[in-house]
């Protein structure tokens, strides 16, 4: 269920978008010391784009150009933005030290946004990031109010809107719902999301890798990132060649980050790759059943996906040992239990309960979970082996990680 409060914005005051066909497209002025400035498009690129657009209420920007709806007018902003994109407005950005006092012709920054958002992530940080809000007669806050929409996952899922997944009468709830997308890599030409040829975004534009560059380590941490399984086949050009542009790094992850750019990387560049050296991969199927805040995806304290939500894991009649972590590693494709224990919890949290007699039997983890919500002072972390498997790949995932916030 997603909660939520009404609450409508105030006028924007500081940024505006002059003679454009909308609210959401035209050149930029900015307002500071009550006097309007146009911007020179030298002092600002796509991540200070996306601010304004979302200051604006509009979809993300999708032209930037000089000069689209006009030249600069007197008096112009001096100063270079300096946005990291997940700042709510404008002037709430970074801006260089040194003044600019001239501007080309043709360089006003024109701007146009896709047309307003009814659907958005907010207080994460970036747009691809946070609690997932709805405009319903208005933009609806979740963090303030058991009032909520409730969404069809079914509906979403077939491909519809989101609005169109959503009721329209409200209902009341204790939780809301966080997403986290990826916005960094993605894998294309594949069959699924979680397989294809890999492309890393850097600086606003998607790079080809070259497989000397990306080894079996760093795939585990890409299908980790895409919400998919552990990567199963990582094979040259199996989706395609390497298109330019291409990146030009090693990675070097130890395996465990959170994402790939997260990695440290070589020193030097590469400039070319062979024919047939195209990172390809495969990772297993979406996650259900994962292992988290460990040294690798091997080892950590035991999540089990149900009804979309996460939660960690205890067992229902204090009957788990290292024969039951044992079926739970290879189920995860970690080899062998080396240790297991129970971990007590800071204070009461929310689990699913798993019975061991029936992940001993050889039951996948998800059928031996429960999928009605229990309480407990404990959860289950686990120390498999790991994988000796030379190769690796996933299925293919856009994904969106959901956790479940009270309100």
């Amino acid at each position: 269920m997603l909660s939520y409060s009404f609450s409508l914005s105030s006028p924007i005051d500081s940024v505006r978008l002059m003679n454009g066909n909308s609210l959401c497209s035209g050149r930029l002025e900015v307002k500071s010391n009550q006097r309007w400035s146009s911007v020179c498009e030298d002092d600002f690129d796509q991540q200070d784009a996306e601010v304004v657009c979302r200051e604006l209420g509009c979809g993300a920007p999708s032209v930037l150009q000089g000069a689209l709806y006009g030249e600069v007018e007197a008096p112009m902003w001096t100063k270079e933005f300096l946005c990291g994109g997940h700042e709510s407005a404008l002037l709430d950005c970074r801006t260089s030290g040194s003044d600019r006092n001239t501007c080309s012709p043709g360089k006003a920054a024109g701007l146009t946004c896709s047309e307003p958002d009814i659907v958005r992530l907010v207080r994460g940080s970036s747009r691809c990031a946070g609690e997932l809000e709805l405009r319903q007669q208005g933009w609806i806050h979740s963090f303030t109010s058991a009032l909520v929409w409730t969404i069809s996952s079914t509906c979403l899922q077939s491909g519809s809107a989101i609005s169109d997944c959503v009721s329209t009468t409200t209902d009341s709830a204790k939780y809301h719902l966080e997403v986290k997308c990826s916005d960094s890599v993605r894998l294309v030409n594949g069959n699924s999301l979680c397989s294809g040829r890999l492309e890393v975004k850097s600086n606003q534009r998607w790079s080809s890798v070259c497989e000397d560059d990306f080894d079996q380590q760093d795939a585990e941490v890409v299908c980790r990132e895409l919400g998919c399984g552990a990567p199963s086949v990582l094979q040259g050009a199996l989706y395609g060649e390497v298109e330019a542009p291409m990146w030009t790094k090693e990675f070097q992850c130890g395996g465990h980050e959170s994402a790939l750019l997260d990695c440290r990387t070589s020193g030097s560049d590469r400039n070319t790759c062979s024919p047939g050296k195209a990172v390809g991969l495969t990772c297993s199927g979406p996650n259900i059943v994962r292992l988290v805040g460990g040294s690798s995806r091997c080892s950590g304290e035991l999540e089990v996906k149900q009804l979309g939500v996460w939660r960690k894991v205890d067992e229902e009649k204090s009957q788990w040992n290292l024969k039951t972590a044992d079926a739970a590693c290879r189920q995860l494709d970690c080899g062998s239990a080396v240790s297991t224990e129970r971990i007590q919890s800071l204070t009461s949290i929310p689990v699913w309960r798993i019975t061991s007699t029936c992940l001993q039997s050889g039951s996948a983890i998800s059928d031996c979970a429960s999928k009605t919500t229990d309480y407990a002072n404990y959860h289950l972390e686990v120390k498999c082996s790991g994988n000796s498997s030379k190769h690796i790949s996933c299925d293919g995932c856009l994904v969106y990680i959901f956790s479940f916030h009270r309100s």
